[in-house]
C-alpha cells in the first residue's frame, strides 16, 4: 500500500493543478474580470472530461512512475509533452461535444500546468535533497577537496553524485577541461578553474585532497598525459571508467577505480570487427588448450560472447581449469562448456579428443612461457613448446579442423632465452603445416600482457605490498606491453582474418622501460620510489635481453584490414628438414646439447645462459 502513497497524493496535486491552472487561464482570457457566464458556465461543466484526459496523459508519460528525487532533463521533456497532449486533446474532445472554449484558454492552461507540474515535482526534489542532507555535525567534519577532470556529461554527473550522497565527506572545489570556451564559467554551480596545464597550480592554490579524472570517452593517448601531470601532485588519484565498463548515463563514486599502469600506457581501446569474428566461431565447437593460463582463460571470454556451439577447456592444470569453467557457468549458463584435463603432448589423448569432439577451430596458448625458469630445463621447453605444438596441429590437420590459431610471442624473434626459441620453432612448424592440410594456421605474435600470471606487474605490486625493494634487472630494460582483454580481442580478429600460413604481429605500441614501470607502480601506491619503497637493480637474468623485438632484421611487415594487426613477412619453411629437426631434439635430455640443435635449426638464436 506504501508504494501507492506517493502516485495518489501526486495525483492529487495534479487535479488542483488543472482546476487551478483552467480557472486562472479563463480569468487572464478575460482580463477585465467580466468573465462571459456561459463560458464559466461551459468551463465547470467540462472540468471532470478536462481532468480525466490530463490524468490519462500523465499516466500514459508515466508521471507517476518515476523517481523524482533523480529528476533531470528526462523528465522535463515529459511533464511538456503530457500538458501539451492533454491541451490538445482537451481542445479536440471540446469541439467533438460542441463545448468549444476560447483557443488561447488550452494554450495558457497547458503552459500554466507545465509551471505547476514541473514545479511539484521539483519540490519533491528539494524535499528530497533536504530529507537526505548530512546533518550540521556531520557538515563539520574534514572533507576531502576534490578536483574533476572534465567538465562534460560525466562530469556534470559525478559532481551530482558526490553533492546528493557523498557531501559528509567530499568537497568539488573545481572542474579542469581544455575547452577554452568552458574555462572560467560554472558547472552546476562549481567553477571551471582552467585546462590541463593549470592542474598543478590549482592543485596547490585550493589545497586539493582528490583528483578525480572524468573523461571516460578520452583516448588512451590524451588519458596518459593527463595521468602523467596529475603523478606531480601529492593528490590521491581516481578515474571513471571507459564507457565501455559503464552503463550508459550511470556513474557513481562506487564505479571509481585508482588510476593503474594499463592507464599509463595510453592503448586506445581495440575494435573488433564483431562481423568477422562472429562468422567463423558462433554455433562452432572451439576447442582452447592453456585454457586455464591468463591468455588462454581471457580467450575462453572472448570467444564465449561470438555463441559458439560448445567451447573445449582443456589443459593440464586441474584447479584453473575448474576455475574458468565455473566462471562459464556463471557468465554464460546457456553454453555447453567441457573441462578437459589432458596434456598436449600426449598424442593419443589428444587424437581421442579430436575424435570425440570434432572441434573446428582451435586457439592453442599452451605453453611453458618463464624465461628464466625454461632455462634450467631445455628438454622439457622443447616438450612442451614445440613437441605439444607439433601433436596439437598434427592432429587439427588430421580431423579437418578449419581454423588454428598458435599464441606466440615477441621473444621468438631473434632470441636469446629457450624459451623464445622453442616458440620460434613451433611458429615454423605451424607455418609449415597450412601447404600440407585443409586447415587454416596462422601464428599470432605479441609482447607481454599486464596481470598475466609470472608478468612483471604483479610481482612489482607484491614487493611494492612487503614494503620493497622493488626488482629490476637493469635500469634500461624495455617490453612491449598490452592488456589482458586487448591480447585475447586482437587474437580472434587474426584468426578472422587467416588465409592460412601468416605469422600476424600485433601492434603493441612504444615500448616502456621497466625501471620508469617500477615507479609509476609505486608512485600509484601513494609512495616515493626510492624513499618510501627502494628500486633495486638486479642484473639480466639467463635468457634476457634486454629489447625485445616483434620483427627480425629480414623480416618486414604487410598491413592488414585491422591497424592494430599486421603480416610478418617470414620465409617459407622446409617442412621435410624441420619435421627431421623436431623428431632429433625430442629425444635430446642433456641441457647443453638442445640448445646446440635449438641453435641449428634457428640460426638468429644466441643462447644467453652465463649464469646457468
Amino acid at each position: 500500500m506504501r508504494k501507492y502513497l506517493l502516485p495518489m497524493f501526486l495525483a492529487a496535486i495534479d487535479i488542483i493543478s488543472i482546476i487551478t491552472a483552467a480557472f486562472i487561464s479563463i480569468y487572464l482570457r478575460f482580463d477585465s474580470g467580466a468573465i462571459p457566464a456561459n463560458y464559466l458556465n461551459m468551463l465547470v461543466s467540462c472540468l471532470p472530461l478536462t481532468v480525466l484526459i490530463y490524468l490519462i496523459c500523465f499516466l500514459f508519460f508515466k508521471l507517476y512512475g518515476r523517481i523524482w528525487r533523480y529528476a533531470g532533463t528526462v523528465e522535463l521533456v515529459a511533464i511538456v509533452i503530457a500538458c501539451g497532449l492533454g491541451s490538445t486533446v482537451w481542445y479536440f474532445a471540446s469541439v467533438g461535444i460542441g463545448s468549444v472554449l476560447p483557443r488561447l484558454l488550452y494554450i495558457m492552461t497547458g503552459i500554466l500546468l507545465m509551471l505547476f507540474i514541473g514545479g511539484s515535482r521539483m519540490a519533491l526534489r528539494m524535499y528530497s535533497y533536504v530529507m537526505n542532507k548530512p546533518k550540521y555535525k556531520e557538515l563539520q567534519r574534514k572533507k576531502n577537496k576534490v578536483l574533476i577532470i572534465g567538465a562534460g556529461d560525466a562530469g556534470a554527473l559525478l559532481l551530482n553524485e558526490i553533492e546528493h550522497y557523498h557531501v559528509a565527506n567530499r568537497q568539488v572545489v573545481g572542474f579542469i577541461d581544455d575547452d577554452k570556451t568552458k574555462i572560467g564559467k560554472s558547472l552546476q554551480g562549481v567553477k571551471i578553474l582552467g585546462n590541463r596545464n593549470d592542474i598543478i597550480k590549482v592543485v596547490k592554490i585550493e589545497d586539493i585532497d582528490e583528483i578525480i579524472i572524468a573523461m571516460p570517452s578520452v583516448k588512451g593517448e590524451e588519458i596518459k598525459s593527463i595521468i602523467n601531470i596529475c603523478k606531480q601532485t601529492d593528490c590521491r588519484l581516481t578515474i571513471v571508467p571507459g564507457l565501455y565498463e559503464i552503463l550508459e548515463g550511470s556513474i557513481s563514486i562506487n564505479q571509481l577505480r585508482p588510476v593503474d599502469v594499463e592507464d599509463l600506457l595510453g592503448r586506445d581501446p581495440v575494435k573488433l570487427d564483431t562481423t568477422a569474428v562472429k562468422e567463423y566461431l558462433s554455433g562452432k565447437i572451439v576447442l582452447i588448450t592453456g585454457a586455464g593460463g591468463s591468455i588462454g582463460s581471457e580467450i575462453v571470454r572472448q570467444v564465449a560472447k561470438m555463441q559458439p556451439a560448445k567451447l573445449l577447456l582443456l589443459g593440464k592444470g586441474e584447479n584453473s581449469i575448474y576455475e574458468i569453467t565455473q566462471e562459464m557457468k556463471i557468465e554464460y549458463p546457456q553454453l555447453k562448456t567441457v573441462p578437459i584435463i589432458a596434456d598436449v603432448r600426449d598424442k593419443e589423448r589428444i587424437n581421442a579428443i579430436m575424435d570425440y569432439f570434432k572441434p573446428q577451430v582451435v586457439f592453442h596458448a599452451a605453453a611453458h612461457k618463464h624465461v628464466p625458469l625454461m632455462e634450467y630445463q631445455p628438454a622439457e621447453a622443447v616438450r612442451n613448446n614445440i613437441l605439444g605444438t607439433k601433436v596439437v596441429a598434427d592432429e587439427a590437420a588430421a580431423h579437418n579442423v578449419e581454423t588454428f590459431v598458435m599464441i606466440s610471442t615477441d621473444k621468438a624473434v631473434n632470441p636469446t632465452s629457450v624459451m623464445g626459441c622453442t616458440k620460434r620453432v613451433a611458429e615454423m612448424y605451424v607455418q609449415s603445416m597450412n601447404k600440407n592440410s585443409n586447415t587454416r594456421f596462422v601464428a599470432v605474435r605479441f609482447g607481454n600482457v599486464l596481470g598475466s600470471r609470472g608478468s612483471v606487474i604483479p610481482l612489482f605490486k607484491k614487493q611494492i605490498a612487503k614494503g620493497g625493494p622493488v626488482t629490476v634487472t637493469h635500469a634500461d630494460m624495455k617490453r612491449y606491453f598490452m592488456t589482458i582483454p586487448e591480447a585475447g580481442q586482437l587474437v580472434l580478429q587474426a584468426g578472422a582474418m587467416a588465409k592460412g600460413g601468416e605469422v600476424f604481429v600485433l601492434d603493441m605500441g612504444e615500448p616502456v622501460r621497466i625501471y620508469d614501470l617500477a615507479k609509476d607502480l609505486i608512485t600509484l601506491s601513494g609512495l616515493i620510489p626510492d624513499k618510501d619503497i627502494e628500486i633495486k637493480i638486479t642484473g639480466l637474468r639467463p635468457g634476457e635481453k634486454l629489447f625485445e623485438e616483434l620483427l627480425s632484421a629480414e623480416d618486414g611487415t604487410e598491413k592488414t584490414t585491422h591497424r592494430k594487426i599486421f603480416t610478418a613477412k617470414i620465409k617459407e619453411i622446409d617442412k621435410t628438414e624441420l619435421d627431421k629437426q623436431i623428431a632429433e631434439i625430442v629425444e635430446i635430455t642433456d641441457g647443453d646439447k638442445v640448445v646446440a640443435a635449438l641453435q641449428k635449426i634457428v640460426p638468429t638464436y644466441t643462447p644467453n645462459r652465463e649464469n646457468i
